[in-house]
């Protein structure tokens, strides 16, 4: 018996060194599959900057406007890349459409809001509004509603890194960054350094 003893361990032994030193989890369905990287983030930032001063610096003044939360973040980035080529200051404001949403009842009985810092005059100005998905427009809309309410600019376009369809008003970004086609139990998450600890933009499949 004392000899058998050993060799019946040792599927035992193998279990607790695999358990301890076994290959790494394998990623979850949750993780999604990456559909963009960080360097084609911020290449794709610095194309819709170069369209972004096509478009508009010949014509005059023209500021960025980041729909919180990450927008805020993107127009941030697109900001600094634009003043680096014309090598002058862009004025940038944060949007908070807390207020304007329309599904307002739905998301929360105290839903939180946050400040909105437009600290310049928006009257006659060409704004870039900035977010991160385009999806149904709903979010844009109540974008919008914010802004006239802040005065009558000269214009408003919208840079979006990420549009991925289902529209269900009639809204379209001016500057793409990639447009994905999405079902309806997908959604895209823009994970930006800053807000999420990782870059990368992840198609997710919902349960």
């Amino acid at each position: 018996m004392q000899g058998i003893f050993p060799y019946v361990m040792i599927p035992v032994l193998f279990a607790i060194i695999g358990r301890f030193m076994g290959p790494k989890r394998m990623p979850s369905i949750s993780d999604g599959k990456t559909i963009m990287s960080l360097a084609e983030i911020d290449l794709t930032l610095s194309r819709i900057a170069a369209e972004i001063i096509e478009k508009l610096s010949p014509h005059g003044e023209f500021a960025f406007v980041g729909i919180r939360r990450r927008g805020v973040i993107l127009a941030d980035r697109l900001c600094r890349k634009v003043e680096a080529v014309l090598e002058q200051p862009v004025r940038k404001g944060i949007l908070d459409i807390t207020l304007y949403r329309d599904d307002l009842t739905t998301i929360s009985p105290l839903p939180t809001l946050r400040e909105t810092s437009i600290p310049f005059d928006i009257n006659g100005l060409s704004l870039v509004l900035v977010d991160d998905v385009l999806y149904t427009g709903r979010t844009i809309r109540a974008a919008l509603d914010g802004l006239v309410d802040l005065g009558r600019p000269k214009q408003v376009q919208l840079a979006v890194l990420v549009d991925r369809g289902h529209r269900e008003l009639p809204i379209h970004g001016d500057y793409v960054g990639k447009r994905v086609e999405t079902a309806e139990n997908e959604s895209v998450e823009v994970r930006l350094l800053e807000e999420d600890g990782e870059e990368r933009v992840v198609l997710v499949q919902r349960p």
